[in-house]
């Protein structure tokens, strides 16, 4: 109890222990990032498999090793050099390094400590945005969550179920004291964030023959509008469109992207959700304010 009511009167410190907090979860996120999608190809191959062959009967050889979020140990791709403790501090291992293996000085993707510095600086204004409370501790999950479907959806063009489905359902949990917002604005937008991407998918392949996004958007902006309410999904889709649409016009000019190549819309959506998170209420009503 002296504990949580210091960190109730000291501000500054409940803000850099959250800080430290997402910048070791941020280290763990980008195994989530790397090996989830392995996890789940693995799984797909073997259920591929089961239909020509009793899995029961394949032996552990046959199975592969043991590959999930915790084993094996996270090593160099290149020379398999295992990452001892001092090698895996978020962000300072990298820059003590230089940016390269301890073994055989192969470069360290810059993304591993982009990961790290942005789950810790989110973690720590999300304390100072709401402060000592329910809503700060929660938002840390709900931001978490969006940066693990960022680079996944970046990587692969998948928005995994196992993050997706739990989000929203722990979002509809959290608002039933009406930490965000309404127990029934947030199953509402629940249901409206599915059924509105959901419709779009269907108008655009009727129209024109394809598949214009992925059922892991429908589940996204459900699992955003249960945590936000569905008053902040017109917010969301806008401003995950419009930077969508300039992100994908910036490649197709400059980067030489081809018209055909698809851009994922998770991170835009994630993005989306973010800024509401922080200042949707606040857009909505300033909105609202000058269209009255």
């Amino acid at each position: 109890m002296e504990l949580l009511q210091f960190l109730q009167t000291t501000p500054v410190v409940f803000i850099a222990l959250c800080g430290l907090l997402g910048l070791m979860v941020g280290s763990f996120l980008n195994v989530v990032i790397h090996r989830l999608p392995r996890m789940m190809e693995q799984e797909w191959r073997e259920q591929c498999a089961s239909l020509d062959a009793d899995p029961s009967q394949a032996s552990p050889a046959q199975r592969g090793p043991r590959y999930n979020l915790v084993v094996p140990r996270s090593a160099c791709p290149s020379c398999g050099h295992q990452i001892r403790a001092l090698e895996n501090i978020p962000v300072l291992s990298y820059l003590a390094l230089g940016g390269r293996c301890a073994r055989c000085k192969t470069r360290i993707s810059p993304r591993y400590p982009i990961v790290e510095a942005l789950t810790g600086v989110l973690s720590a204004f999300a304390a100072w945005h709401f402060g000592f409370g329910a809503a700060a501790l929660t938002a840390l999950i709900f931001i978490w969550a969006l940066i693990a479907l960022t680079f996944i959806d970046f990587d692969t063009h998948l928005l995994p179920d196992s993050i997706t489905q739990p989000l929203l359902w722990l979002g509809l949990l959290v608002n039933f004291s009406g930490t965000f917002t309404g127990l029934q604005s947030a199953v509402a937008g629940a249901v409206a964030g599915y059924l509105t991407l959901w419709s779009v998918y269907w108008l655009f392949k009727l129209t024109t023959g394809k598949e214009g996004m992925g059922f892991g958007d429908f589940k996204l902006l459900a699992a955003i509008g249960a945590w936000l309410g569905w008053q902040v999904l017109p917010l969301t889709i806008l401003l995950s469109s419009l930077v969508g649409a300039m992100v994908g016009i910036t490649l197709i000019l400059f980067a030489g992207r081809g018209r055909q190549i698809p851009i994922p819309f998770g991170p835009y959506l994630a993005g989306g959700g973010l800024i509401a998170l922080f200042w949707g209420q606040s857009i909505t009503q300033a909105y609202l304010g000058v269209a009255l």
